[in-house]
Parts: structure tokens; sequence; C-alpha cells
């Protein structure tokens, strides 16, 4: 037994190295190494196994449910109330438009209130708390998971916060049997404070501070190898130390709870919220931004407003019970691309062994060739159906195959983003969710008041689906062109920036 499994669980090991430009990774695994589809793993981990890359699988993905699941109730009780619209305009006395901006605006508060404006103070500090719930899933899987496991576990965290959408049939229900429309925030707060627990018990810290190269102590050296990247005519020499000397004991379990006075304490906040801002000039990121802003600005908002008002007017006069029922069509959209999870990561693995080994970040955007014109049929079938008042099937139809491309675009851009440039991740998503809630608040702040205005087919499939096509066929520059673009990043000024910000290897 080698002395790593002496200590318990075998530790992974890897020779992978990054290349001069960031998201160019040779994947050609050596003698020892541990491998997934049968490449090197990326990022190295360290020889502990307190590096949250050494964890086990099953620890992994039980760290990324209960994060997902935040994002999956954030965001049900971020759309769940919009089929409460019609009531809050007639409770409040304000018009339709207006009762549409609590979006842009406590689950316990929102219960409680009994104006408008309290209200909207309520949803702002619950949309507060509820970025956290979308950004900490991808940090978790920038974290704990290697580059050939990030577009699937990427997926599972997106399918959460998407399925999320289903938040406004749950709602529509509640108001059955005479029920207030406050009860829907009663059982919310309710699965939070569940889920606070369960995180407590759960979650371990996954900040970590990795070297580049393995541990060394006072000990014999055991090995010392080199291997050669023939694609790239350079020798790297990896030295690899007694493990007995090297490794350091797991912590336990009681350890693992301590979740205070851990943060990075070499970091200025200030800068580095200010820092955050300098990531809406990277290009990959900024796709990402105006992905996920335009996709639920004009698609998620468009439908959780619109259909409310037309199905329980005439000629469908449905109740405002069923209203949410569209969250079915939502549902489906997401579930029919879930199995396509993992498309991305054994596309990017089959052409990297193609490619000698060495991986590429575009490599993964194929994926995205099959749908980017879908989510915008998708709009066009909706907005018709609007317009003509066709058969309901009609709204459920548009509403499936845009979620269904816009399952892709989440997942797949924002993995190609993280894989793309040397970032500290965790600024880099402070610039994502301001940015897409920005972009999403613009678009969705008055956008009832324009449908009413100019019409459905108008809208929603004329000046929705051009916006939402022009950014998906953002994914030819980025196939075409991504690596002269990452190539000419990597020389500029905001990238050294960038790279002085990253202590922590395990970020990119």
């Amino acid at each position: 037994m080698s002395p790593k499994e002496a200590i318990g669980r075998r530790l992974a090991q890897s020779h992978a190295k990054e290349g001069d430009i960031p998201g160019t990774v040779n994947l050609n695994a050596k003698e020892g190494d541990d491998t997934g589809y049968g490449q090197a793993l990326f990022p190295v981990p360290a020889e502990d196994p307190n590096d949250p890359l050494q964890w086990s699988t099953a620890r992994k993905n039980m760290i990324l449910l209960v994060c997902a699941l935040y994002s999956f109730l954030a965001n049900t009780a971020l759309l769940g109330p919009a089929v409460y619209i019609g009531i809050f305009a007639q409770e409040f006395n304000v018009s339709p438009n207006d009762a549409s901006n609590i979006y842009a605006a406590g689950l316990l508060a929102c219960s409680q209130v009994t104006t408008f404006g309290g209200l909207m103070a309520a949803r702002i500090a619950h949309c507060f708390g509820a970025s956290v719930c979308e950004a900490l899933p991808v940090q978790l899987v920038n974290d704990i998971f290697f580059l050939h496991e990030r577009g699937k576990r990427l997926g599972y965290y997106t399918a959460a916060l998407c399925l999320g959408g289903t938040g406004p049939f749950f709602a529509g229900y509640m108001l059955a049997g005479d029920k207030s429309w406050r009860l829907y925030f009663y059982v919310e707060f309710a699965f939070a404070c569940a889920l606070f627990i369960l995180a407590f018990f759960v979650v371990e810290e996954t900040l970590y501070y990795r070297n580049c190269k393995a541990p060394t102590t006072t000990g014999s050296t055991h090995e010392s190898s080199s291997f050669h990247n023939e694609n790239e005519k350079n020798h790297v020499t990896t030295t690899v130390t007694n493990a007995s000397a090297s490794l350091l004991p797991r912590k336990t379990y009681v350890q693992t709870l301590k979740f205070w006075g851990v943060y990075d304490k070499e970091t200025n906040f200030f800068l580095m919220i200010a820092r955050s801002f300098t990531y809406f000039l990277v290009p990959h990121v900024f796709w990402v931004i105006t992905t996920y802003g335009i996709y639920i600005g004009l698609a998620a908002l468009t439908f959780n407003y619109t259909f409310p008002m037309k199905i329980t007017a005439p000629p469908y006069n449905w109740s405002q019970t069923n209203s949410g029922l569209i969250s079915i069509a939502t549902f489906l959209g997401y579930i029919l691309a879930i199995p396509f999870t993992n498309s991305s990561d054994r596309l990017a693995a089959h052409l990297t062994k193609k490619n000698a080994g060495i991986r590429e970040a575009e490599m993964r955007l194929g994926v995205l060739v099959p749908v980017v014109i879908l989510a915008p049929l998708g709009l066009i079938v909706y907005g018709f159906a609007a317009e003509r008042n066709l058969h309901w099937v009609a709204y459920f139809a548009g509403v499936i195959m845009t979620n269904f491309g816009s399952y892709f675009y989440f997942t797949f851009t924002l993995a190609y983003a993280i894989d793309s440039y040397t970032a500290n991740v965790s600024e880099m998503l402070i610039a994502m969710n301001l940015g897409k809630q920005a972009i999403s608040f613009g678009m969705g702040l008055d956008l009832l008041s324009w449908v009413m205005q100019h019409g459905y087919t108008v809208m929603i499939a004329g000046v929705f689906c051009v916006i939402l096509l022009v950014n998906n066929l953002g994914l030819v520059v980025f196939m075409l062109w991504g690596k002269r673009i990452r190539r000419f990043m990597a020389k500029t000024w905001l990238a050294r920036v960038h790279r002085e910000s990253v202590r922590e290897v395990a970020t990119h």
C-alpha cells in the first residue's frame, strides 16, 4: 500500500499544465496520473486531503446540491408572485405595470407588509440575499470540481436556478381555498430556514490556497520526473515529495463546521469591489452578462408578466389560480434539456483527444450550434399566440422552445467564461451578477408598457426576438476568433491586474 493510500482514500494527482494563453491546457496524462475522460486533471490538486479538489465525489455533490437548492428557492421566491400582479394592483391601488416592478426591487417581511411601498422595500432586501444564492454555486463549482466536470456541474446549478421559474405554479395554487397571497412567503421562509440548518451541517468552507508545486519538506525526494509537450516544444519539471512527510491530516467533522474567521485577509474589500467592474471589459464575461440579462429580461419576465394577464381574460377566462400553469411549460423546457448537461464536457474531451491532448476553451461551444435559433423562434411563437389569441398550447410551445435553448446558453457560456480567462472568480461573479441584474431590470421595468403600447407581435416576436438572436450569434465570434481574443486579452494591462488578484490557483 502506498503512503497516500495508507492514510485512507488515495489522493488524486496530475501533471496537467496551462499554457501561456489562458484557456489552453495540456491535458496529456503521465504514468500515475488520475484522469477524466482519459485526460489529466486540471487544476492540479495539492497533496493535501483538505484541498476541496481532493474531497470525495459524494461530498462535493452534496455541497453543490444544497447550494443549488438555495438558488432554486431564491428564484421561486422572486418569480412566484408573478401570478399576484393583478391582486397587488387591486389591493395596493397601483397599475399592473407598477405592480410588476416588485421584481426589480425578506421573505418574512413580504408576508407582513400592508402597503405597496413596504412590499417594494421587502423585495429589495429579499433580492439582495437572492443574489448571493445565484453566485455561490458557480464559485463552488470552480473551487471543488475539475475542468472536465465543470459543464456538467454548472448544468446542475443552472437546472436548479431555471426550475425556480416554476414558482408561479405553486404560488397560483396557494390561492385555492381562499388562502392569502401572504401564505406563499410564509412557506418560502420555512424552507429557507430548513436549508440554512442543512447548509450548516453539510457545506464546508471551500476557500483554499493552493501552490503550483507540490509541498516540500525536509524529507527526502521520492521522485523527480519531467514530461515533454511535443506540440508546444517545452519541458515542464514536476517534483513529488514523500507523501508520508508532506500530507496534512484531514480536518475533523467538527472543524469543518467552522464558518467564522475564514476569509481572504489579504484583499482590500473596497479594492475588490472596484476591480470587479473591470470584468465588464472582458469579452467572454460580457457575453455571459448579456446572455443572462436578455434571457431573463426579455424571455422569463415576458412570460411571467403577460401570461397571467392574457389567460385570465377573454377568450380564455382561466381562473387566477390556474394562471401559474405556464410554469409547467417552463419545467418541461428545462427537463428536456437536462439530459444534455454533460454534452459540452464530452465534446471538449473528444476534441482534446483529436488535438493531441491540448484543450482549448472554445471546444465546448459546439453544443450551442443546434439551439442558436430555437429560443428566438420560441419568442415568435409566443408573440403570435398572444396577439392572435391562439390555443393555449401555442403559449406553452413558445415557452418550452425558449427555455430549452436558454438552458444551453446559461450553462455553457458561463463554463466557457470560467475556462477562458485567468480570473478571480469571486470578483468576476460580482460583475456578472451586477450586469445581468442591471440588464434584466432595465428591460423588465417597462416591459408591460412596451407590450401594451406596441403589441405582442411587434415587441415579443419582433424586437425581443431580434435582440436575443443577435446575442446568440455571438457564438460565431467566439468559435472563430475566441482564441485570438484570449491571446490578445492575456497581453493587456487588464489581464495583469486580474492575474495579480488570483491567489488561489484553483480559481482557474
